[in-house]
């Protein structure tokens, strides 16, 4: 057999079997409650020298291809939050990513300086590399937790734009402008990075959304290829304006998951298998970058590094940066203990170690050690401390999740959804949904058998729905089955009460 196909089939063969330990791994970490990133560094650690003896130490990959990774957790994370409840703590949100970030390096790497008796740079490049919170550990774990929807959407943002001031930090400490370059300058560049990413972002999607939108594709499967098309465009484009790719691919992804284009479920559920791809080879690939004979050495810096920033440097950020918006402590005091390290920090020190700084490897130990032992400190306790402090959601969460798709030939758009279990759309008669005119249901799928209903049809859990409406009442339709979902039959009470609360 020719070596070249041989080692081929290895390879497919070796990504396959990876695969399914990562979706194993997801199944155990939802039975066990610990946070799935976990897993998938203890599998690429088992697969690595100190287990299967698979030798990987290429730092510069790891940087490269973790950046990449994170564009695409970034954009599913984008891609699946509501613009409608992000608006709202937007401003808190770019506080925290930005001066909580600065306050949050500045007392981190002062307690380490004191506390450690390290050099000034390495201080600085332990409180960077670790203050920066992770999107993916955010959105996989708060989105599993039954908390306030502007809690979790302010974390999430959060996550989402805080990378690039810790990147142009760490890019500078690590480069020979070391020293050269002043604070205010550093402070610029970031900044620089912030707004034209977002605006390259913003651009991009505006763009690739008017383009999918006339453009009739023959089958459903391709929109998600064109939405991730944008996602990669937006990484790159503003990478190449030396903009952040990754604020950008978050952006872009709030844009278009928004855009309302057609086979939404379809492309939602792409997107999400791409994210979830992204994060077994991420942290596999971190976990094979970590050698377990040096890590006992890492671990009192670990602890101290971590307890410095988990105990004092980030309750301190996000007091300050959220007391002028009025948020009470309690729900201070959840943000600061939801602040979540994952793969963010550990690929930026990955860049140390590709950039040859003296002491990168240690560096690398240290920070690898903190995400762990401080992951598996505040994920499984993250429950406790949202009943604790009183940010636990208080009414079900939307269940119901909608396919739309034009109808050829007619000015109409079908909308498709399910009933689950427990929605309060179950006993409610199609006659009691006061949809407006002229939509119609004109087809009910119940136990696989098609109903035509009638006005007083009673819907049941279980059931898939199929409604005809004008491109226009889409949203007014969304919004109007959403409410019976949340509320049931007195959902237009619920609705006029909330706004004379919100007047």
């Amino acid at each position: 057999m020719d070596v070249g196909q041989l080692d081929l089939e290895l390879v497919v063969f070796g990504v396959g079997a990876l695969l399914l330990a990562g979706l194993a791994a997801i199944k155990t970490s939802h039975r066990l409650g610990t946070p799935v990133l976990l897993l998938f560094v203890g599998l690429g650690v088992l697969i690595g020298e100190g287990g299967l003896g698979v030798a990987f130490d290429d730092a510069q990959l790891t940087a490269q291809a973790g950046t990449l990774f994170l564009a695409v957790i970034l954009w599913d994370g984008g891609f699946t939050t509501s613009l409608s409840e992000i608006r709202p703590v937007a401003a808190p949100a770019a506080v925290l990513a930005t001066v909580g970030v600065l306050v949050s390096v500045a007392v981190t790497s002062l307690l380490v300086w004191v506390v450690l008796d390290v050099d000034v740079r390495t201080a600085l490049i332990l409180g960077a590399v670790a203050s920066s919170t992770d999107a993916a550990a955010t959105f996989v774990v708060l989105r599993n937790l039954p908390i306030l929807r502007r809690i979790r959407t302010t974390l999430e943002a959060e996550s989402g734009m805080n990378d690039p001031p810790v990147i142009v930090l760490v890019s500078v400490i690590v480069s020979d402008a070391w020293g050269q370059t002043s604070p205010l300058a550093m402070l610029g560049m970031a900044a620089y990075q912030l707004v034209v990413g977002a605006l390259a972002g913003i651009a991009i999607a505006w763009l690739g959304v008017r383009l999918l939108r006339v453009s009739a594709l023959p089958a459903s499967g391709l929109y998600p290829l064109g939405t991730v098309a944008i996602g990669m465009i937006a990484f790159a484009g503003a990478g190449q304006l030396s903009a952040s790719g990754l604020l950008a691919a978050y952006v872009a992804g709030v844009v278009v998951g928004n855009a309302k284009l057609p086979h939404a479920r379809t492309t939602q559920g792409f997107c999400e298998s791409l994210a979830w791809l992204a994060q077994i080879g991420l942290f596999t690939m971190l976990g094979l970058l970590a050698s377990p004979s040096r890590l006992p050495e890492a671990v009192l810096t670990a602890v101290i590094v971590g307890a410095a920033l988990t105990f004092v440097a980030r309750p301190m950020s996000v007091a300050v940066c959220l007391v002028p918006f009025r948020v009470s402590l309690r729900e201070q005091v959840f943000i600061a203990w939801g602040g979540l390290r994952g793969a963010v920090p550990i690929v930026l020190a990955s860049l140390t170690m590709s950039a040859g700084v003296p002491g990168a490897t240690h560096i690398f130990d240290v920070v690898f050690l903190l995400v762990i032992i401080f992951t598996l400190i505040q994920g499984p306790t993250l429950p406790l401390v949202a009943r604790a402090t009183g940010v636990r959601e208080r009414t079900p969460l939307i269940h119901v999740t909608f396919e739309s798709a034009p109808l050829e030939n007619v000015d109409m758009t079908v909308v498709q959804l399910s009933i689950p279990r427990g929605s309060r759309l179950h006993g409610v008669a199609i006659s009691e949904l006061r949809l407006p005119h002229p939509v119609a249901m004109p087809m009910v799928i119940r136990e696989g058998q098609v109903l035509v209903p009638g006005r007083w049809t009673v819907l049941r859990a279980g059931d898939d729905l199929v409604v005809t409406t004008p491109p226009e009442l889409v949203p007014r339709v969304e919004r109007r089955l959403r409410d019976v979902d949340r509320w049931g039959r007195l959902a237009r009470w619920h609705r006029a009460e909330a706004q004379r609360h919100s007047g």
